[in-house]
C-alpha cells in the first residue's frame, strides 16, 4: 500500500497566502482583479476540464451541474465567485496557484455568472 502524499507546512500555506494577498490589496486593485482582466481563460478551461468540475458539480445538485452556479444569494459577487473556487481548490487539494483561481473565475464568469463590470472610481478633487 502506498503511503498518502505528504505537504509541507509551506504547501498548506497557499489558499491562505492567496486569501491574505487579495485582502491586502487596495480596493481599486481588488476592483480591476474581480473583473479578470489579465486572466488566460484557456487555462481557467484546461483546468476546469482536467479537474472534472461539472462531474463534481453534478453529483452535488444533479442534472448537468450547472445549478451550483446559481445558489440563493451565496455567490452574487466577482469577490465571492473567488473565494469559492479557492474554496473548491483548498477543500479538493487541487494545487490551484492565485493566477489559477482567477483563470477558472474568469470562465466561470464568462460562461455562467455574467457579473457587471463596475464603472471605474472616480478621481478625488
Amino acid at each position: 500500500m502506498k503511503p498518502a502524499p505528504r505537504f509541507g507546512a509551506r504547501d498548506a500555506a497557499w489558499p491562505g497566502l492567496a486569501l491574505l494577498w487579495l485582502a491586502s490589496m487596495p480596493l481599486a486593485a481588488q476592483t480591476a482583479l474581480h473583473r479578470y482582466p489579465d486572466a488566460d481563460t484557456a487555462t481557467g478551461e484546461k483546468l476546469l476540464r482536467e479537474h472534472k468540475c461539472s462531474t463534481c458539480h453534478a453529483a452535488k445538485v444533479g442534472g448537468d451541474g450547472t445549478a451550483i452556479y446559481r445558489p440563493a444569494g451565496r455567490v452574487n459577487t466577482p469577490t465571492a465567485l473567488l473565494t469559492m473556487v479557492e474554496r473548491c481548490n483548498t477543500e479538493l487539494n487541487l494545487g490551484f496557484f492565485p493566477e489559477d483561481t482567477a483563470a477558472v473565475a474568469a470562465v466561470l464568469q464568462r460562461d455562467h455568472y455574467r457579473f457587471k463590470a463596475s464603472p471605474p472610481a472616480k478621481a478625488a478633487p
